[in-house]
């Protein structure tokens, strides 16, 4: 190898060392791009709503395993399997978009306000976070809600299998089988609530 060889393959070296030093890297933090608009914060939506706690449990729902999903109301991760399992809860689906869902959002709050009554638990759908809380603000509504994303096949309703139509509201019971409640289709009363739970 002669002696300017030797130079061109040091300098190059060299050129290949300080482009690596200068790359990027991987943080585990968010980039951000100059520019680009901010995710707006939720905490102001979040203690206006007054959600109450998503619920937390053990055991594990066989149609729900492995589905994970944010509390509408911490941010927090929830998973379904062992959030639902060993007893009944009283699942609705919703969207802010879906006028039914607004009539039935605030009877189902009424009836999880009731003693005795099984816990209900609320999926937003097809919707950004701001905007479902927003609309429980209005409403009244302290429900516990898990957020699915924003189109319609996210984790919580591809479990479901969900219905084209909104509202949709299932059974979860304590040995994990899920059912759809068909009679009514939609809540108008609590005592209505009460007897499609109750006939279960």
């Amino acid at each position: 190898m002669t002696k300017a060889t030797k130079w061109a393959l040091a300098v190059g070296i060299l050129v290949l060392g300080l482009i690596v030093a200068f790359l990027p890297r991987e943080s585990g933090q968010p980039q951000v791009v100059a520019g680009a608009p901010e995710a707006p914060s939720l905490s102001a939506p979040r203690a206006a709503a007054a959600l109450a706690p998503c619920p937390t449990g053990t055991g594990d729902v066989a149609a729900f395993h492995g589905v994970r999903t944010q509390c509408l109301g911490t941010g927090a991760t929830v998973d379904l399997s062992t959030a639902l399992a060993g007893h009944t809860t009283l699942i609705n689906v919703w969207a802010t978009w879906c006028e039914p869902c607004r009539t039935e959002l605030p009877v189902l709050n009424a009836y999880a306000a009731q003693p005795g009554a099984t816990p209900v638990l609320g999926v937003q759908v097809a919707g950004d976070p701001a905007g479902g809380l927003a609309l429980l603000t209005q409403l009244g509504v302290h429900l516990p809600v898990v957020y699915d994303g924003t189109g319609i096949t996210g984790p919580v309703s591809t479990a479901l299998k969900l219905p084209p139509a909104l509202p949709a509201s299932y059974l979860v019971t304590p040995d994990g089988q899920v059912r759809f409640i068909t009679n009514p289709r939609i809540f108008a009363d609590v005592d209505q609530v009460r007897a499609a739970v109750e006939g279960q």
